[in-house]
């Protein structure tokens, strides 16, 4: 009797899991498998790095021919804090464009401009340059007077995805970038996410928990209050040591309109944790971040 019961309970888990995944396999035949490309979307915040790029492993399992071309354009507004570790809020817009050729060359406003240079049925690698806008003192001037800017600066990402398998869309992700200038140090995150249960061929979510780590040198210039620094801020002097950032949840979603205009909406939650939850500069160790774009699809 047990069971029997745990097969039926299999069955449904795993009816809802094949819906989900069929859902998908909507979009990726639509060719809008390309996650949401947020505004301003290298700028720190609470946002899973997976987020960026959501979905996009996920469509050559459903559609094995990939047009040459994929293109879409639009605009893009975020409600994140005003700095990692601020308890104040502040809006920003941009463009959200991603364009992609033949499964192995891409430009985002997430994921930058890169290369898939290693790639399966279930998994690629890419390596892209990315950017950083940075931290300047006007961004919040009663809590940063003092403390510098952090420069906008160029970088490299090296990224990996693996999809668990058809039945089971499991995206599991890793990825280590590096900037040179502003923050000038290396910062990684893991990440895992899903199509959830619930989606339609008009409407379609992902949700999963990433973690962050990065160096000293990435830690000090975000969290850590140098000499000059508490000489003329009102901060003490504190030193950051290298090790976990963050902790967070995503959620992604997709609403289909028509044959080319959907919109797309994110929402995640993060936790700063050890030298960055501890920083005299973390004003609230729990952030969140809200976006939402128009698109249209080419």
């Amino acid at each position: 009797m047990l069971n029997s019961r745990r097969k039926r309970i299999g069955k449904i888990r795993n009816k809802q899991t094949g819906i989900a995944a069929s859902s998908f396999a909507v979009l990726a035949i639509g060719g809008m498998a390309a996650g949401p490309g947020t505004a301003l979307a290298q700028t720190p915040s609470p946002l899973g790095e997976w987020q960026y790029s959501a979905g996009v492993p996920l469509q050559k399992m459903w559609q094995p021919t990939i047009p040459d071309w994929q293109l879409r354009v639009g605009a893009a507004t975020s409600f994140q804090p005003r700095y990692e570790g601020s308890d104040r809020y502040h809006v920003m817009a941009g463009p959200s464009l991603d364009v992609r050729y033949k499964d192995l060359f891409f430009f985002s406003s997430g994921e930058g401009l890169g290369v898939n240079f290693a790639q399966g049925e279930n998994w690629r690698a890419s390596l892209a340059a990315v950017y950083d806008l940075g931290r300047r003192g006007h961004d919040d001037p009663q809590e940063l007077n003092g403390l510098g800017n952090i420069n906008p600066a160029p970088g490299l990402k090296l990224s990996s995805e693996y999809v668990v398998s058809k039945d089971f869309p499991l995206v599991l992700r890793a990825d280590v970038r590096r900037y040179f200038g502003g923050s000038n140090g290396w910062i990684g995150d893991f990440g895992a996410y899903m199509p959830m249960p619930g989606s339609s061929k008009k409407f379609f979510w992902f949700a999963g928990p990433s973690v962050t780590l990065a160096d000293s040198t990435y830690m000090n210039s975000w969290f850590g209050v140098n000499q000059n620094q508490a000489a003329h801020s009102q901060y003490p002097q504190y030193h950051a040591s290298a090790g976990f950032k963050s902790v967070g949840f995503g959620i992604s979603a997709v609403w289909l309109f028509d044959k080319h205009w959907f919109a797309t909406a994110d929402g995640a939650f993060q936790q700063l944790v050890g030298s960055a939850g501890n920083s005299p500069i973390t004003h609230r160790k729990a952030n969140g971040v809200a976006d939402v774009s128009i698109n249209y699809r080419f």
